[in-house]
């Protein structure tokens, strides 16, 4: 069964605007099966998971594009990143000669700062970027609407699919993997198989990742602290490697989609602020199993279902923005006092301050929203993301929102 993404309307739109359109994510999120499924028959495939067609393209670029013509889809294309080089030659060639190029070629990846560098050397100003995540819960129930804006009106005129808080960790434990999700793959085969292939296949081929057993304990240590502050001193200590190379791999994860890291907001840099970023899991799935948890009751009523609740509402905002390839501009906030805030979503000079809770009314959950006031920012009313019913007032500041409704 084909889940529509809701990235589909956008990359159609830039594609009538921009020569190159190019879809990163990490693996097996579903981008070569959504390109494919919107070009049909009106352009040729090829991967460069085929050793021939990689190494023509390597050995002679003219050559390849030659052999395969155009309109054309490259998949997995960071494994010949010199490609680009020829492709900016070919789509300057026909816009000097008149000729339509908008659309021309669809790239898609699974390492989008190693496919970055080369694209903002080789193409700036003539590709479309995207970033497409796990499937999201209102794809999976059909909703392909705008991403979720916090203010209370946006949100009134929302669809929502209710569900219970079992429901809930029942797609906290799955995650949002497309295979899973809509083939109904075993989910441990697919995750172990999927971390052999990460590990052994993109991880060992593109990164000089020396210590692999050491990386797979990053990864699960990484996994069990996913909506926690990003301390890198207690994850060398923890894996027995030193601090620099956490930093790496840090960055390897989130350079294949793997993590995110939510940074801290401080418009002002005031030294009264925590400056540690916080780090959450992209697939609530993949961070379930390599933490071991059984089944989705053990995972709810566990230690850690507050941090696996928070990972799934993070996760689900960043999906809707990555669809519609717009930036959420989201940030958290801690004090040197240890007053925090989950979230906070910045649009212009206003900001909304968000707070995300497991329970079904939560209280007292909005206590220290005050703290923002002195930033002379226009603080907008802020929501309580949690298992609510309805989108309901707790004040006039202050509101209820079921995160059926992100």
């Amino acid at each position: 069964m084909y889940y529509r993404r809701q990235m589909e309307k956008a990359i159609l739109k830039a594609s009538e605007e921009f020569p190159v359109i190019m879809v990163c994510g990490q693996r097996q999120v579903g981008k070569s099966t959504m390109l494919r499924q919107l070009s049909e028959n009106d352009r040729t495939y090829v991967t460069f998971d085929d050793a021939k067609a990689r190494n023509l393209a390597k050995k002679d670029p003219a050559l390849f594009f030659e052999t395969y013509g155009y309109k054309l889809f490259i998949d997995e294309f960071q494994y010949v990143p010199e490609i680009l080089s020829e492709i900016k030659r070919i789509v300057d060639e026909k816009t000097y000669s008149g000729e339509k190029v908008n659309g021309t070629f669809w790239l898609s990846g699974s390492q989008k700062f190693v496919m970055m560098k080369h694209v903002t050397e080789s193409l700036a100003g003539r590709v479309a970027v995207f970033n497409l995540l796990p499937l999201s819960q209102r794809e999976i129930d059909g909703n392909v609407d705008e991403p979720f804006r916090p203010d209370v009106e946006s949100i009134r005129e929302r669809s929502k699919t209710d569900r219970t808080t079992s429901e809930v960790f029942e797609l906290i434990f799955r995650g949002g993997m497309p295979r899973i999700v809509s083939d109904g793959v075993d989910r441990d085969l697919y995750f172990s198989s999927y971390m052999d292939t990460y590990i052994e296949r993109d991880i060992s081929r593109i990164e000089n990742i020396g210590k692999l057993d050491e990386f797979r304990d990053f990864v699960t240590y990484m996994a069990a602290n996913t909506a926690q502050e990003l301390k890198y001193d207690s994850i060398s200590k923890a894996i027995g490697v030193s601090a620099p190379t956490v930093k790496e791999w840090v960055s390897v994860l989130e350079r294949s989609g793997i993590i995110y890291i939510l940074r801290t907001y401080s418009p002002n840099f005031s030294k009264r602020l925590v400056k540690t970023p916080k780090c959450y899991f992209i697939d609530t799935g993949l961070a379930a199993y390599l933490t071991s948890w059984p089944t989705p009751e053990t995972l709810m009523n566990g230690n850690a279902a507050g941090a696996f609740f928070e990972t799934y509402v993070v996760g689900e905002l960043l999906k809707g923005y990555a669809n519609a390839a717009r930036d959420p501009r989201l940030f958290y906030y801690r004090d040197v006092d240890k007053k925090e805030i989950d979230l906070l979503m910045e649009e212009g000079d206003a900001v909304y301050p968000l707070e995300i809770k497991k329970g079904k009314n939560p209280s007292d959950a909005g206590r220290n929203f005050s703290v923002l006031e002195k930033f002379k920012k226009t603080v907008k009313p802020g929501l309580i993301l949690c298992m609510a019913d309805e989108l309901f007032p707790v004040s006039r500041d202050l509101w209820y929102c079921p995160i059926s409704l992100i």
